[in-house]
């Protein structure tokens, strides 16, 4: 199954807001580390349709990743 190539951007936003207020990031901070993330390539890639889980298991898959990269 493939993203809605419109609603992706979107969830992308979401998950990036959350990261940045659940680890005190700023904004700019947050998306510079999620986009380059395992989790953002895989998502972008379609793998494992990982685009359908939420938005808050997503964030804290982004949150383990940014504590282990830390």
């Amino acid at each position: 199954m493939t993203a809605n190539p419109i609603l992706l951007p979107k969830k992308y936003a979401r998950i990036i807001e959350q990261f940045s207020k659940k680890e005190n990031l700023s904004l700019d901070d947050a998306l510079n580390f999620s986009y380059h993330s395992e989790i953002y390539r895989l998502i972008s890639e379609g793998v494992s349709d990982l685009h359908c889980m939420s938005d808050e298991y997503l964030t804290e898959e982004l949150i383990v990743e940014y504590k282990k990269k830390s």
